[in-house]
């Protein structure tokens, strides 16, 4: 393996399926001192705390316990007649210190005006502001950094308005609201701005991206917690129904949105859309982006502990579907696309369906014995899974089978 200065050159990626390696994932009912735990308590008391400890000292870094104590909100802005008069658009300031100075997230939520009573909500981040999710004029411009399409280092961007709407398809905010359901999101750089310096500048900023501690949380940690945070309002709006948040992320935020599911189990349901290394697809299968090569492309994501397996998986003490079974026995739902081969489909499918013992464990059924699906065909139940055809994104047909999830699922909870 080849070096540049003081760290390693990441092995590059592989595609090809016969150079896959073998391996052996960790067994996510059996406690790090061997004993397997074989009931539901045993696994609330002893496995899932030693689950989330790991994931915590040695991935993503660990997070603050609980709300700060001064946090508070206030709705900013209200418009009982948006998108034609479909929608109620909320805008709402969530501040961490006594009054209002300092960092603050923005949280947008769109209620259906054809409901009444207590709105299910989708939650979500957003990768460049509120006012990327939909063309609609009346959404605030963020006033932190945003990309704006500039190299990571590049620090004090401003929002342009040209940028509204740019989202508008991976967000389906139209069909959400038709459908029944409040959908809320939050803009990831009010929490951390995504650059390597941009941890220094977050909203509980630990040490640089190398300065901080082996353990300290990187942007991913910080994205995760700030979803906790939005749901801490959204639980109190007598307009939404609190227990039953659906929670979803794409790519790197889909990474964020697995993490807050497995730590917060407020969350009623939760979906990956084509997470990833990181995310929803397993380490170990030496295909598409790897440990090594994350970790060098974006060094402020994960601790930095998550650096001692680079090209080193096989010492992971840990797997991804180890994350996706911390989720149950709530419902999950994994997606992948077919040419997003970075991504590695057969990686996330195949950790989906390696959390069917716990699921079990609690009572739910999950993916079971069935192949990995052909294109657009969902399968799965307590857990379920996709590949559709085309790149890395969000599409109408992902949130279809979403929505259609998310009926199934919420249909018995219904207030």
């Amino acid at each position: 393996m080849a070096t540049t200065g003081m760290r390693a050159e990441p092995a590059p990626a592989n595609y090809d399926e016969q150079r896959v390696p073998a391996y052996c994932l960790p067994d996510p009912l059996v406690l790090q001192d061997g004993t397997r735990v074989a009931d539901a308590a045993a696994w609330r008391a002893r496995r899932r705390p030693e689950l989330l400890q790991l994931f915590a000292t040695e991935m993503y870094g660990r997070t603050p316990a609980g709300r700060p104590a001064r946090q508070h909100w206030q709705v900013t802005a209200v418009d009982p007649l948006a998108l034609g008069g479909k929608a109620t658009r909320k805008e709402i300031t969530v501040w961490f210190t006594p009054g209002t100075g300092g960092r603050r997230l923005h949280l947008l939520v769109y209620l259906p005006n054809t409901r009444t009573g207590p709105r299910p909500c989708f939650l979500g981040l957003n990768f460049d502001g509120n006012h990327t999710v939909h063309p609609d004029p009346g959404i605030a411009l963020p006033d932190s950094w945003v990309n704006n399409n500039e190299p990571y280092g590049v620090r004090n961007n401003r929002a342009s308005p040209t940028m509204r709407g740019a989202e508008v398809d991976r967000w389906q905010i139209e069909q959400v609201i038709a459908r029944g359901y409040a959908t809320a999101t939050l803009y990831c750089g009010d929490l951390c701005p995504d650059h390597p310096g941009g941890l220094a500048d977050s909203v509980f900023p630990p040490a640089g991206t190398e300065e901080r501690s082996g353990e300290a949380w990187g942007a991913i940690g910080l994205w995760a917690w700030g979803l906790s945070r939005a749901l801490d309002v959204l639980a109190e709006d007598p307009e939404l129904d609190g227990k039953r948040v659906a929670l979803h992320g794409h790519s790197r935020l889909g990474k964020a949105a697995l993490w807050a599911g497995a730590q917060d189990e407020r969350f009623a349901l939760v979906i990956s859309n084509e997470s990833g290394c990181g995310g929803a697809a397993l380490s170990r299968r030496f295909y598409g982006e790897t440990v090594a090569i994350i970790n060098a492309k974006f060094p402020h994501w994960f601790a930095r502990n998550f650096r001692r397996y680079d090209d080193n998986e096989a010492a992971l003490p840990v797997d991804q579907h180890e994350l996706i079974a911390l989720i149950a026995p709530r419902p999950l739902y994994v997606a992948s696309a077919e040419d997003d081969r970075w991504a590695d489909p057969r990686g996330e499918f195949l950790a989906a369906q390696a959390a069917d013992p716990v699921y079990a464990l609690l009572g739910r059924s999950g993916l079971g014995g069935v192949a990995m699906p052909a294109t657009n065909q969902p399968v799965g139940d307590s857990v379920a899974y996709h590949i559709r055809t085309g790149p890395h994104g969000i599409t109408a047909y992902d949130w279809s089978c979403y929505l259609d999830f998310a009926d199934r699922h919420f249909s018995s909870r219904r207030p």
